[in-house]
């Protein structure tokens, strides 16, 4: 066991409220809530002049290096509600064959093997704390095996509904962490109207992206870590893979939060929207100057976690994409492999999918002079590339007989 502090005896909470992230209409903390009155997603707001003057950041480096440490700045009040399967602080690896600037955000390394468990920990401790018993939820696959595994710890029934084609691994894995796993014939939109039709006569939590205020609030532990593992000087760039969004959203509230609180000043990365051309809804509202993206027509792409053909949080990734100076930019799946071929056997960095369209990214922003080869910048592999089919492989050789050492 580590010796650091991350002790939950006093946990002093400092939410003042919920507020709806379109109209700023305040809603009460300590209640139930999935979308604001307006049908937008809810945002929580800190008193954050209280945490900066409860915390400083010497008194964090001593805790435990897991994304609990930052307690102040999140939604739970009382510790016996946190559910924990073991959320390190992802290393940032420092990719130099992919450029000298590279930083890759490991994200495989959370429990379930992806950044899903940030949001997943985060809604399921706060369904605990106010009384959920059952949570659904659509999903590509990783999230729904976040929601399986934390449901399961906190003794909450979850019912995880998924497209038809979602990877093989993360339907077992959903299964076997105790959830009620559904194959659908359609996309993640059409899984979500299965989960928010049955919410009046199934009496579940819809735990879809952005309809509950508390996975913004997990994966913006994200922003949080990059600012601490930075020293406080945040990298000029930030390649993200975009379906829903709520990471991009949580880092961009983040680094706000940081700012008022006075640890960090106004710079800020740009954040870069990273999508799949066979599914580019936000790209597409991003070129075109609007502040809300049309559901995309026949979806697909390789990336089937970033294959999300509406985003109900899509005005509040574009607005931290423009304010940023950003941009958002569509990549083609055999782009998009290239890369991930070129990840591993150049940097032994292996990139989930949806992290080497980052990469893949990274390189055209590169090419296009968008982006500067002394910049830093931070890719996001978002889960581990050992969830994903890989190509056939290895040479058989014949142990009975006289190895010809000649062939190697």
């Amino acid at each position: 066991m580590h010796h650091l502090d991350n002790t939950t005896a006093e946990r002093p909470n400092f939410v003042t409220h919920l507020e709806c992230g379109y109209t700023g209409e305040r809603l009460a903390a300590g209640e139930l809530h999935n979308l604001s009155p307006a049908g937008k997603p809810i945002l929580v707001r800190y008193d954050l002049a209280g945490v900066a003057a409860a915390l400083d950041k010497a008194t964090l480096t001593r805790r435990a290096p897991d994304f609990w440490r930052y307690r102040e700045l999140l939604p739970i009040t009382r510790p016996e509600n946190v559910v924990s399967l073991g959320e390190v602080m992802t290393p940032v690896v420092h990719a130099r064959p992919l450029g000298e600037g590279v930083y890759v955000k490991e994200e495989g390394r959370l429990p379930t093997g992806s950044f899903k468990a940030r949001g997943l920990a985060m809604a399921v401790s706060m369904a605990k704390e106010l009384g959920v018993t059952r949570m659904a939820m659509p999903t590509n696959g990783n999230a729904g095996a976040a929601l399986a595994a934390y449901c399961r710890a906190a003794g909450i029934e979850a019912d995880v509904f998924c497209p038809a084609d979602t990877p093989e691994v993360n339907v077992r894995e959903i299964a076997l962490q105790g959830a009620n796993v559904y194959r659908v014939n359609g996309l993640i939109n059409d899984c979500g109207k299965i989960v928010g039709d049955g919410k009046e006569v199934m009496g579940w939590f819809d735990t879809s992206t952005l309809k509950e205020p508390y996975r913004i609030e997990g994966k913006k532990t994200m922003g949080l870590e990059l600012a601490e593992q930075f020293d406080w000087e945040l990298p000029e760039a930030i390649f993200y893979p975009t379906g829903g969004g709520t990471g991009l959203i949580g880092m961009w509230k983040a680094f706000a939060e940081l700012e008022e609180m006075g640890w960090i000043g106004p710079k800020r990365p740009k954040m870069i929207a990273v999508q799949a051309t066979g599914c580019a809804p936000i790209v597409k509202a991003f070129e075109e100057g609007t502040e809300h993206a049309e559901l995309w027509q026949d979806a697909h792409t390789v990336a089937a976690g970033i294959r999300v053909p509406v985003a109900v949080g899509d005005f509040l990734i574009l607005r931290a994409v423009r304010e940023s100076g950003g941009f958002a930019m569509a990549i083609p799946d055999d782009v998009i492999m290239a890369a991930q071929r070129d990840a591993a056997l150049d940097s032994g960095v292996l990139l989930c999918p949806e992290g080497a369209a980052t990469f893949a990214a990274y390189r055209r922003a590169l090419a296009e002079d968008r982006i500067a080869a002394s910049d830093r910048v931070v890719l996001f592999n978002c889960a581990t590339g050992l969830k994903y089919p890989m190509p056939e492989a290895g040479i058989t050789l014949d142990r009975s007989k006289p190895i010809d050492y000649s062939q190697f």
